[in-house]
């Protein structure tokens, strides 16, 4: 028996006005992993409802979802009080821990540990209280349990009290903060933390520099012993008599689904639609293109992005009204002020180096917000050059999916804090996030690649881009933990 469990699950609900409610299935490593694992196995997802379809559906169904909805899944849905969730979700996990392991405090300011954080930190444990418990009735004896991310830190060391019998892993999708920032949290949550995934048999990380700066907060922080030097399952963790072992799992790209999603007609449409938009330069050949597609998260880097462009433009006039930036900045978590405020700043700056360097017949920046997955695919596959620039990212998979589908190649600049950055630097142009003056060059450099070398590195990416596709990514960590 198998359970995976993840704050947001498979499928989700929305209720309409009549009462009536609609599912709608995720898509994502998980989901595929989980169907692969086979119909003949008790697999079980646990997860929690996200918004008032979902808390309807669960009422409905007293948690256990309708098979039809989810593909013949089991899945647990868990209805965890909104105030709990709130501050559990956004609180902690998204304003706490995802802000340290991407390192994006503004010490002087922040963080503050004050007595709201006390109150947000009790009611996340409250939150992986509720799936330990969940998966711990849910669970066969000595099944399988995979956890996932920094949303259920505490999950495996729950769980490991409840059923010593179970196998238990977990996994981070996010970066590792080094000991020195991980230590700005207080002394009694890093610790929390670092024992909850220690609770698990095996935790596992996007690359072996994530799990290398786990291991090193693991001696700082609570003084356990690890052995090994290398990555993977060389290396592990002692804590309080147990060992945890440490894996490494770089999630890939889908190729075969990226290629056959990306030649379908809404996609040839986006790319009509984009091609007529981007135009012709002066001498009447299409227009080259610079492409980035993210979400406006504080990580992304988008707004260093787009002064990279701009000083691209002002140092070489040469490539004015012959290059397009096709940037793609969908909003992310808009219900906080900081991402608001990062969302408009993107826009600001678009919109001024548009008035600074636009013509009636060219816009410098053709920036979309509203998510478009065809319009995402057509960009693609229309992308001279791939910009992606993140300050810091577990993976980045839009550096592995942008190779997959390009039409004649493209060459990619990439940051070198992605977690991408270790299996794609040898055909990439890597650049450090930071310094724009770097990037200018490095699009510039991209925009300069002789055709036939952009195709052979294109290839070279795409290939090492789907080495490790969202289903392998899944059963590898499933057969490392039997």
């Amino acid at each position: 028996m198998v359970l995976v469990a993840s704050n947001r699950g498979p499928v989700s609900y929305t209720l309409g006005d009549d009462g009536t409610l609609t599912a709608k299935r995720g898509g994502g490593g998980l989901v595929s992993g989980l169907s692969a694992i086979g119909s003949g196995t008790d697999a079980v997802w646990v997860c929690a409802a996200l918004g008032a379809g979902d808390r309807e559906a669960v009422r409905r169904s007293g948690g256990h979802l309708d098979g039809g909805d989810v593909g013949g899944q089991s899945v647990r849905m868990l209805d965890i009080p909104p105030g709990t969730f709130e501050a559990a979700y956004h609180g902690i996990a998204n304003s706490v821990l995802w802000f340290t392991h991407h390192m994006l405090y503004q010490t002087p300011l922040e963080p503050v540990f004050d007595q709201d954080f006390s109150r947000q930190w009790a009611e996340y444990e409250a939150y992986n209280a509720a799936f330990a418990e969940a998966l711990a009735q849910e669970a066969g004896r000595g099944a399988t349990v995979l956890v996932q991310d920094y949303h259920l830190t505490l999950v495996p060391g729950m769980l490991r009290e409840r059923r010593p019998d179970l196998r238990i892993g977990h996994f981070s999708h996010t970066p590792w903060a080094p000991a020195d920032y991980f230590r700005l949290l207080p002394d009694e949550v890093a610790t929390q933390v670092l024992r909850g995934m220690l609770g698990a048999d095996r935790t596992a990380f996007l690359t072996a520099r994530w799990a290398r700066l786990f291991t090193e907060c693991c001696e700082r922080v609570l003084g356990a012993t690890v052995t090994g030097e290398g990555a993977g399952d060389a290396l592990s963790v002692t804590y309080e008599g147990r060992t945890t072992q440490i894996g490494v799992h770089p999630l890939g790209a889908d190729g075969d689904f990226l290629r056959e999603r990306a030649h379908r007609d809404d996609v040839a449409e986006r790319m009509a639609q984009l091609r007529e938009q981007v135009g012709t330069g002066p001498d009447g050949s299409p227009r080259r293109t610079i492409v980035r597609v993210d979400r406006t998260e504080l990580s992304k880097n988008i707004v260093r992005g787009l002064y990279a462009y701009r000083r691209l433009l002002a140092d070489h006039p040469e490539w004015r009204e012959r290059v397009v930036h096709l940037a793609f900045a969908y909003p992310s978590r808009q219900d906080l002020a900081v991402y608001r405020h990062y969302t408009a700043e993107v826009g600001r700056v678009a919109d001024a180096i548009n008035k600074e360097f636009g013509t009636d017949g060219w816009t410098p920046v053709l920036l979309h917000v509203k998510d478009d997955f065809a319009r995402s695919l057509a960009a693609y596959r229309m992308a001279d050059v791939a910009l992606v620039n993140p300050i810091r990212d577990g993976m980045n998979l839009v550096a592995k999916e942008i190779p997959v589908v390009s039409d004649e190649g493209c060459a990619l600049v990439l940051s070198r804090e992605a977690g991408a950055y270790e299996e794609l630097a040898p055909d990439a142009i890597c650049v450090h996030p930071f310094d724009v003056r770097e990037t200018a060059a490095a699009l510039r450099t991209a925009l300069e690649l002789d055709a036939s070398t952009r195709a052979e590195r294109t290839r070279r990416l795409a290939k090492t881009a789907t080495s490790q596709p969202p289903t392998r990514w899944l059963l590898n960590q499933l057969e490392a933990l039997r």
